[in-house]
């Protein structure tokens, strides 16, 4: 198996990490009563604030994913291999949990920014990727 497809399992785990976070909380929730099973609506804010930062996050990985995986998956079926490929599939992977601890971490405008950075890092590992298998 190639690293990028490993890169690829990694963010499914990675998400599902997020997920089996967010359930946790739930459950106790609701084990707790202090939320019903149907309190917590899909694109509505609830919860605490570093609850919603989970929420979002977990939201952004699950929006993301499908792009890593279309490059990730094109390049494994074509063949392509690079080791300029399996770095960015690292690199990609570095700053997507990055940005997602980060987003966890906090709200603060400075989280933003390193958030944003890491956003900025996978877009262009992603679109440099692309154009490998492209070009």
């Amino acid at each position: 198996m190639t690293i990028p497809l490993y890169a690829l399992i990694g963010f499914v785990f990675w998400t599902g990490l997020l997920v089996a976070a967010i359930g946790s909380l739930r459950i106790f929730q609701v084990a707790t009563s202090t939320q019903s099973p149907n309190g917590f609506d899909s694109g509505t804010r609830h919860g605490s604030d570093p609850y919603w930062r989970l929420n979002r996050a977990h939201m952004n990985c699950v929006e993301n994913l499908p792009l890593f995986a279309a490059v990730v998956l094109v390049g494994a079926a074509i063949g392509a291999a690079s080791d300029t490929m399996d770095w960015l599939a690292r690199i990609y992977m570095i700053a997507r949990v990055g940005q997602s601890l980060a987003h966890i971490a906090s709200g603060s405008v400075l989280a933003v920014k390193i958030r944003f950075t890491f956003f900025c890092v996978q877009m262009v590992s992603l679109l440099w990727f692309g154009c490998l298998l492209v070009f």
